[in-house]
This record gives structure tokens, sequence and C-alpha cells, in this order.
């Protein structure tokens, strides 16, 4: 596969492929309590189940009924139960294809799930985590993410959500259906909205505090997250955020998300007077039709001219001027959260987990000129400044090393420092940029090429989840992050760190060095491995050559 910069690489997989491709993680549908936990919530009793010290209720409800004549509309009226039901399985996850160890997709998917030490009224900081999967597959049951051992060993609530994805959740409709469907083009979004409401109104109940929540979330949980944080109806819901490795800089231009809907009505043989037709089409089917359409970046780069780039196919939030009032940062920062702390960052070798995915062993096998041929398509005639440039910086890398670092930094770390800059330029509150470097041994099949620090990796090690059993027995091999016990240290440091922000707005931990918020002089970045270290102008040379090419 050619190399492919930040905005071709998301229209080519469109964030979907990020984190689909994990293995799910088997989380037991029912396990074994240690004993059930009842609490009363706006809606009714709910019992979930003690296990090691954690309380975890799976499948909570937190809006009605999205189907039939709801569906691309704002939820039904979420009814009260009588009794106790019971929250000891994970919920459906959004229409997509199944998810093993998971129950079958529906249309019927607003489930959360919280862990968390006690159900004490103790005001713990909140964890709102946004799943990956772009803007079209995930859940917030999705492999890793169990936010069992960031509750036990950090005292912390977790929250993640379901929420409507693909054109369920994101077909624009506003130009040709009315009042009701106002806002259609951001439903998904608007779900995540109402999963931060739940939490404001019912987190108490979870020993959790509600003035005090963390917005985060990877890859396609990044991409909702930085448009979380320009949302104005999410605003009053959350206090800090963290966007790692989906730096949503812009989203779809409402006259894009217009063509794309006129692509899937022609598809479907539905002239647009007679749109809701749509209604009536099975999900099974929208989801096939989905499929057929172009791939597109849930969000857009620009061309060396500054305009942003249009084109028509796939599904994610459109700034529609209301619900997304503006592109999350462009031009500018958001104003509406000027005064919330951000993190913001990526991993070294993002492209080693597309490289696996897509089975690229072509890349490990680079010379010098092959390089060159591979990155032209993308980069035309400022190829041979680009690659002089990486050289220059790094004499001792091999061709494949540096197209893994061209391909990684391309992908992430241009949006990422964007935000950063444009979060200092704001005046506001804090930022903090990092750098995830923890290399895993573990070789690409088919290649010598280790995976290094690979796009993903950082979910089990952020939630705290590459740690010795606590039972004792011997640690098994990690899928991503190797068989080394470095990597226990790592996931820990990377915990403390989320977790200090989360309850204080300021990142540390112990044996970390003081975590600087960002500046335009220093320029300060916090690369996370089992020894930690502030870098200083980190990638000086490399982000001169990228902003001389106007792709910065």
């Amino acid at each position: 596969m050619h190399m492919i910069q930040r905005r071709d690489f998301l229209t080519q997989l469109s964030l979907a492929t990020a984190a689909i491709s994990l293995p799910q993680v088997a989380f037991p549908s029912a396990p074994k309590a240690d004993e059930f936990v009842e609490v009363a919530i706006t809606h009714g009793r709910i019992r979930g189940m003690r296990k090691e010290g954690v309380n975890l209720f799976k499948g909570i409800p937190y809006g009605g009924r999205i189907s039939g004549d709801r569906r691309f509309r704002r939820p039904a009226p979420l009814e009260k139960w009588t009794g106790v039901r019971d929250a000891l399985e994970f919920g459906a996850p959004a229409i997509q294809n199944p998810r093993r160890n998971e129950p079958a997709p529906s249309e019927d998917c607003l489930f959360l799930n919280v862990w968390t030490p006690a159900n004490d009224h103790k005001k713990r900081p909140v964890l709102f985590y946004s799943h990956g999967g772009g803007f079209v597959v995930g859940s917030g049951a999705s492999g890793g993410q169990d936010g069992s051992n960031l509750a036990r060993n950090f005292d912390v609530v977790v929250v993640e959500t379901n929420h409507r994805l693909g054109l369920l959740g994101f077909l624009y409709l506003d130009d040709i259906g009315g009042p009701d469907y106002a806002g259609s083009g951001n439903m998904g979004m608007l779900d995540i909205v109402d999963g931060l409401k739940w939490v404001h109104d019912n987190i108490a109940q979870f020993g959790g505090d509600p003035a005090n929540v963390m917005i985060w979330g990877e890859s396609g949980g990044g991409a909702k997250t930085s448009c979380l944080y320009a949302m104005p109806s999410a605003a009053p819901y959350f206090n800090k955020a963290s966007i790692e490795s989906g730096p949503g800089v812009r989203m779809t231009p409402k006259e894009t998300a217009a063509e794309t809907t006129a692509l899937l009505l022609k598809e479907l043989n539905i002239d647009p007077k007679d749109w809701k037709k749509l209604l009536d089409v099975p999900a099974a089917d929208l989801l096939a039709i989905q499929g057929k359409l172009p791939s597109v970046a849930p969000f857009l780069g620009k061309n060396t001219k500054g305009a942003v780039l249009r084109r028509a196919g796939g599904f994610g939030p459109v700034v529609d001027g209301v619900v997304l009032p503006h592109h999350p940062f462009d031009p500018t920062a958001p104003a509406l959260s000027k005064n919330k702390p951000l993190l913001v960052g990526w991993n070294e070798d993002e492209y080693t987990f597309f490289a696996w995915e897509r089975k690229d062993t072509e890349f490990a096998k680079l010379d010098f000129d092959g390089l060159q041929k591979r990155l032209e398509p993308q980069y035309g005639e400022d190829t041979p400044k680009l690659i002089a440039a990486y050289r220059k910086a790094r004499p001792n890398a091999t061709a494949p090393q540096l197209y893994i670092a061209i391909s990684s930094i391309a992908m992430m770390g241009l949006g990422s420092v964007d935000i950063a800059e444009k979060k200092v330029k704001e005046g506001g509150a804090p930022v903090y940029l990092y750098n995830f470097g923890y290399k895993s041994e573990k070789p690409i099949p088919g290649t010598d090429y280790p995976m290094g620090t690979p796009h993903a990796m950082d979910i089990s090690f952020k939630f705290n989840n590459e740690i010795p059993p606590r039972d004792g027995s011997a640690p098994k091999e990690s899928f991503f992050g190797g068989n080394r016990p470095e990597r226990f240290v790592a996931s820990h440091h990377f915990a403390e760190l989320w977790t200090t922000f989360a309850r204080t707005g300021k990142p540390a931990a112990k044996d970390v060095p003081q975590w600087p918020a960002y500046n335009l002089k220093t320029r300060p970045t916090m690369r996370i491995d089992a020894q930690c270290e502030i870098i200083d102008n980190r990638f000086s040379q490399e982000l001169a050559m990228w902003r001389s090419i106007g792709k910065l």
C-alpha cells in the first residue's frame, strides 16, 4: 500500500479500521459475582455486581427507542421501570457486523457501562470514554477497555457508552427532512451527549463527581472527543479532555454531507422527495449499502492552499452550524472550551498497526529508491525534500524506519501538534502534548520488523490492563505489547498520568518527570514509556519540513 498522508489515510481507511481489527478480549458475559449491588438511578433501581473490589454495572439504558419512527431522530423518552433491572450483561452495540463476545447489534443501542470502586457517594473523578472504530464500528465493551483496573488501582469511576454509528448515526437529512430531523447528521454525537447528561444526573450514586468529568477517547474516540470539545450541548457536562491518536481538527461540511445523502438515495433508487422510505429499509440493508458507498475521512484535511478538502461518501459528524457549529479546531481552538485543560498526542509507530492489519509486508523491504517511489503518489515533487529532511534528522534510520516515521506522524501527529498549538494560542487552560513510545518486540507477521508502538496499543496500557495476573500466575503475552515485563511499568505510568489529570487537571505520576504545559517556545512533549522523559522541540526538523510543504 502506498504511503498515505494523514487526510488520505483517513479517506482510505476512514478511521473505521482503527481498532476494529484488534482481537476482541473475551469479557465474560455473566461472570460470577462476589456479591450483587443495587442502586437507585433516575429511571429505577438496577442491580450490578461486585467483583474483586470493583462494582460493575453493564448495559444501563440511558436513552429510549431510536428505531422505527425514531430512526435518524432524537430518542424516544426513556421509560421508568418498576422493580430492579439487572445490569449484568453488556447492552447491544450499534448496527455493524456482529462483535465476538457481545450481544447482537441493534438499532436500539443506547446503553452504557460503569466501573466504580464503590457506590458510596465519594466524589471520585469520572473518566467518560468514547470507543474507537471511526464512526462506524465499536462499542463500550470493546477489547482492552475493561475499566476494572483503572477503578480499582486509581480510585476513579469509568463510564463507556454505546451510541449510533454509521449512516444511522450521521445521515444528514436537515435539508430535506424538516424540523423533526434537525441535527440528524450528528445523532451519534448527540447520543454521547445524552450519555454525559446521564452521568451528570446519576454518577453521584456510583461514587463519582458530576462536577469533575474527563472526556477521552482513542482513534475514532479521539475524533469524537474533539467534537464534544466544540459542541455547545456537551459543554455543561465535562471539565477536561484527552484526544488520543485521533485528532479531529475538521469534520464534514454540511454541503458534503448532503452530497453523501444524495449518493445513498441514488444507490437505493429513492427519489429525494420520497426520502422517508429510508425509514422502512431494514437496518441490515442499510449497513450493506453503507459499505458500498465511497469511503471517506470522518474528518478532513486541507490542501496546500488551505482549502478544506471535500469528498462525498462516508459517515461522521457534520459541521451543521448548530449541533457542531464549526470545525472542532479550525481555524482556532473552540472558545467554548477555552478554560478546559486538554491532553493530546499520538503513538510513535502508528502505521505498524495498519501494516499488520492490511498485511503490508512490502514496506519492510524498502531501500531508499523504493521509499521515494512509494511516497511520490502522495507527495509528488515534495517527496525528495521530505526524505532528505528525515534522513538529516535521523541519519542512522533505515528506509523502512523512515517510512514508518513519516507515515505515523502524517496520520496522527500533525493534527495533534496542530491542536496543541491552537490551544496554546487561545491563551486559556493548559494543553499537554505526549508521545506514547513503549516498544513492543513482537514482529509484524511476515516481516522481521517489530510492532514498536502501533496505533491502538495505548488502549490496554492507559486502562492499566497491562498488569501481572492478580492470582500470581505467569503473565501471558500481550497481543500487541509483547512479553517484556517493562510493559507493566509503562502501563502504570500511562494510567496514573491520565487519572491524575482527571482528578486535578494536571497530569503527574510517581517516578515520572514533571510535565510542563505545552508552549510555543520550548514545545515540551512527554514521551511515555517504562522510563518517561520530557523532550523539548521534539521532531523540530521534521515538523519544519511538514510546515514548508503546507501539511501543518
